[in-house]
């Protein structure tokens, strides 16, 4: 080989490997440049308490090394994909606070963490739990969880509008590969002078039953209620009554 092509074959190959070394580099610094928080979820379940769901005091309080809980974990940085993940830590310390080490990598591509970091948290971050002795964990909390799908008016998801008038009607809403069926429910919300055109031109959600429940439960204990049932709401009274 001639002195020269074996000179420029080194250069490059010294080039490729400083761009490679800098490119290491700058991702190591990047990600020690990067925060996150372990996430408080009381708040989160305190203003979704039909669809967002926490393990019982007992639950937390029986947290053991050998444990896996999950934990929200959010990014102070701009991201390219999620502001928060949902990840599992493996327990491995309970001394205070609880420390562990996380058990996936996470979606985020800019995230400052990898499989195996440590984890410093508190068991009322825990948001889930996979227990080690599931024989020995405390009963969870029986609860109805209300998944069902039902069509409602935006104004009730935005809190901008009360609900003032729900009728069931006969399913045909189903969404293919949506494990949840409709419940033939709709909502409308307070309409007060809108004309049926304005009320009709609303735009309208296709969601979880727990969602509308999330925004106004005042209708909770009519949501078994048959097909064919058509209730407005009396404000005066704030019960609800067969329509004339």
């Amino acid at each position: 080989m001639e002195p020269s092509l074996l000179l420029l074959i080194c250069l490059i190959f010294a080039l490729a490997i400083g761009v490679l070394v800098k490119l290491l580099l700058q991702k190591y610094i990047s990600r020690n440049n990067q925060k996150y928080q372990v996430v408080d979820p009381r708040p989160i379940a305190s203003e979704a308490p039909y669809t967002f769901f926490l393990p019982s005091p007992a639950e937390l309080a029986a947290i053991q090394k050998g444990d896996i809980v999950k934990l929200m974990f959010e990014y102070s940085h701009q991201t390219e994909t999620w502001d928060v993940e949902r990840m599992w830590v493996i327990v491995e310390k309970m001394d205070g606070k609880l420390e562990g080490v996380l058990d996936n990598d996470p979606d985020e591509p800019t995230s400052p963490l990898l499989a195996g970091d440590p984890i410093v948290f508190d068991r009322h971050q825990v948001i889930d739990i996979l227990w080690d002795n599931p024989e020995q964990a405390p009963e969870p909390i029986a609860r109805r969880e209300y998944w069902d799908r039902c069509l409602v008016d935006d104004c009730v998801l935005d809190g901008t509008e009360p609900i003032e008038f729900i009728y069931r009607e006969e399913a045909n809403m189903d969404v293919k590969g949506d494990e949840y069926s409709d419940s033939g429910w709709r909502i409308r919300g307070r309409m007060g002078n809108m004309t049926d055109e304005e009320a009709e031109a609303r735009a309208v959600q296709y969601v979880a039953i727990g969602a509308v429940l999330n925004k106004d439960n005042s209708w909770e204990k009519m949501v078994d209620a048959p097909i064919g049932t058509r209730l407005i709401r009396n404000f005066s009274t704030n019960a609800y009554e067969a329509e004339d």
